[in-house]
C-alpha cells in the first residue's frame, strides 16, 4: 500500500485481547500504525520505546501510535508490561493486515516475516505517509511525529 490507499477497515486483539477495530481507534484522529518484526527483540524494544516517549508529544496533535506485529497476544502483554508502553499492540499471528498492507516478507527464515514499516492513517483510512527502514529503529516515530504534526496543522 502507499500513500493515499485506503486500508481496510480491520479488528485484531490487542495485548489485552481487547478486539480493536481500525475504524474505532481512527475515532480520536490519526493513527501511527507501526509494524515490527518481534516483541522484546533488541530493535523492536528501542522502537516501541521511542514511540512511548513520544506519546504526549502524538495525542498534542490528536494522534496515536499502534504497535502491530505476528506475535501472540500474550507476548504482546508481556513486551507492553515490560516496557510500560501505554498503546494498543496489536496481534497479527496470520500476517493478514501485514500482507495487505506490504509489511509481509514470505522468504526470511526464521519466522520474522514482519516487515518494519510504518504508516501514519488519516481518519478516512487513508496512508498519509510511509517509512521503511529496518535498522533505524528510532527514526519511524520521529518522522511519523513529523507528518502528523503537519497534517494536524493543515
Amino acid at each position: 500500500m502507499t500513500v493515499g490507499d485506503q486500508v481496510s477497515d480491520f479488528e485484531l486483539e490487542d495485548e489485552t485481547r481487547t478486539p480493536r477495530r481500525l475504524s474505532e481507534l481512527l475515532e480520536k484522529g490519526p493513527v501511527v500504525l507501526f509494524f515490527y518484526p518481534m516483541a522484546s527483540s533488541g530493535g523492536c524494544t528501542q522502537e516501541a520505546c521511542h514511540f512511548r516517549d513520544l506519546a504526549a508529544e502524538f495525542a498534542a496533535v490528536g494522534a496515536q501510535p499502534v504497535g502491530i506485529s505476528s506475535d501472540d497476544v500474550a507476548r504482546q502483554s508481556t513486551f507492553a508490561g515490560a516496557h510500560s508502553l501505554g498503546y494498543p499492540l496489536l496481534s497479527d499471528t496470520g500476517h493478514r493486515v501485514a500482507k495487505e498492507m506490504g509489511a509481509y516478507r514470505a522468504w526470511l527464515p526464521g519466522g520474522l516475516h514482519t516487515r518494519r514499516r510504518t504508516y501514519v492513517i488519516g481518519q478516512d483510512r487513508r496512508i498519509v505517509a510511509e517509512f521503511a527502514s529496518e535498522s533505524r529503529f528510532a527514526e519511524h516515530a520521529d518522522q511519523a511525529l513529523e507528518v502528523v504534526r503537519k497534517h494536524a496543522a493543515a
